[in-house]
């Protein structure tokens, strides 16, 4: 436990104001995202650039081409979410998979995990192929599913999260780790609101019928 704690306090001390604006600003992402809030988009783009720097440094080469995606993802997300098929809404509107889209998530997850996997394994110095693909293919299901206002989104984000928080750790993100474990909870959060905010919106299609 003393060697937790001696880590933790080091680690606080040693991040650099670099990740402090990634960590930061990532959070400020994650709970504009649980409030149905465009800026989840701008604070975002942010937090991904920067963590594109810190993953390369800390070789973490499938967090860093993940950090890339997040951020073509987010400029995808930030159009689609301003600008719903129907002209009535400022935004579209929380909705579940049909079975395609779910063919399409399990697809891209297990494709992902697979295409890096083999190349963090053969091709790079990582130190941790299958935890870094994990984190990466679960994260890159979650954008996809973010970006279309899918509530499964906050399923793929927990997932990521749980594992992430030791693995930054491990590789001497402190406060990076710990930034996960806010992430963790703030995605429970948001799944619950989410779902709240999508059964509100059916019963308003309802009684409109």
């Amino acid at each position: 436990m003393e060697y937790i704690i001696d880590g933790i306090i080091n680690g606080i001390i040693q991040t650099t104001a670099l990740e402090w604006i990634a960590v930061t600003t990532g959070l400020m992402s994650v709970w504009f995202s649980m409030k149905e809030n465009i800026l989840v988009y701008p604070t975002g783009i942010i937090s991904v650039l920067i963590y594109v720097y810190l993953a390369f440094q800390y070789k973490l080469y499938a967090d860093m081409g993940v950090n890339l995606y997040y951020f073509v993802m987010s400029v995808y997300g930030w159009y689609y979410w301003i600008h719903p098929k129907d002209d009535s809404r400022d935004q579209v509107r929380v909705t579940i998979n049909s079975a395609k889209e779910n063919l399409i998530t399990i697809s891209l997850l297990l494709g992902s995990f697979a295409i890096l996997y083999f190349v963090l394994s053969n091709f790079t110095d990582s130190d941790v192929p299958f935890w870094d693909s994990t984190t990466t293919s679960f994260a890159i299901a979650g954008m996809w599913l973010m970006a279309r206002k899918k509530l499964e989104s906050w399923i793929a984000w927990i997932i990521t999260d749980l594992i992430s928080i030791p693995l930054y750790f491990y590789k001497g993100l402190v406060l990076t780790s710990f930034q996960f474990l806010a992430f963790t909870a703030i995605a429970f959060a948001g799944y619950l609101a989410w779902k709240k905010s999508m059964e509100e919106q059916e019963k308003k299609v309802s009684s409109q019928a």
